[in-house]
């Protein structure tokens, strides 16, 4: 499937204002809830698309820490 398809292709991408070196991710809202990830360096590169309740449950691994290694 391509991002045409997965409607990726004229969303507004946002990157973390804490971003200094532009090694990070960028996220868009997508119609319908969902939520697209791409990494900011490959931005031709897979999308990863989140439904809205699996987007909330990982902010909130991600807040609680839960992927930390």
């Amino acid at each position: 499937m391509d991002r045409q398809s997965m409607g990726t292709s004229d969303v507004v991408w946002k990157k973390s204002s804490a971003s200094s070196n532009g090694n990070c991710v960028e996220v868009a809202r997508l119609n319908g809830g969902n939520v697209a990830v791409r990494d900011s360096k490959d931005q031709a590169g897979p999308t990863l698309i989140f439904t809205p309740s699996e987007w909330v449950a990982f902010v909130q691994g991600v807040k609680g820490s839960e992927f930390d290694l």
